[in-house]
């Protein structure tokens, strides 16, 4: 579609801005019961994905370090997917793992291109 080409940057600003953002809604929810959730312990692994949900969301949704965040998100995700969601089930849509299949790669795919546009620094 060449017709949006002059506008890939913003457009990857604005991806990595509304998955920065449903992925901070994750760690606050977990850590801050903030939208009611299911709270978990700090420390736990679960709490320590909270603490990466939380710091990497709001790190990817400003732009600032949001390559390096992105990777460890990407990382993250990708533990949850084979430690929690794969032993249910092999199918994404049986084991509730699409999320993070999704999140895993769009912040693989950050990690590799950059923040785009709306970025406080290109990093």
């Amino acid at each position: 579609m060449g017709f949006l080409d002059r506008y890939a940057a913003q457009i990857l600003g604005l991806v990595r801005i509304v998955s920065g953002l449903a992925f901070l809604e994750h760690g606050t929810s977990k850590l801050l019961n903030f939208p009611p959730g299911h709270t978990v312990e700090l420390m736990s692994r679960s709490g320590a994905a909270g603490v990466i949900e939380l710091v990497g969301g709001t790190l990817i949704i400003l732009g600032l370090y949001s390559r390096t965040a992105a990777f460890i998100a990407s990382g993250e995700m990708a533990f949850a997917y084979f430690l929690a969601h794969n032993p249910r089930s092999f199918f994404p849509t049986q084991n509730g793992g699409d999320a993070a299949i999704l999140f895993c790669f769009i912040f693989l795919y950050l990690a590799a291109a950059g923040p785009g546009a709306f970025a406080m620094n290109k990093k």
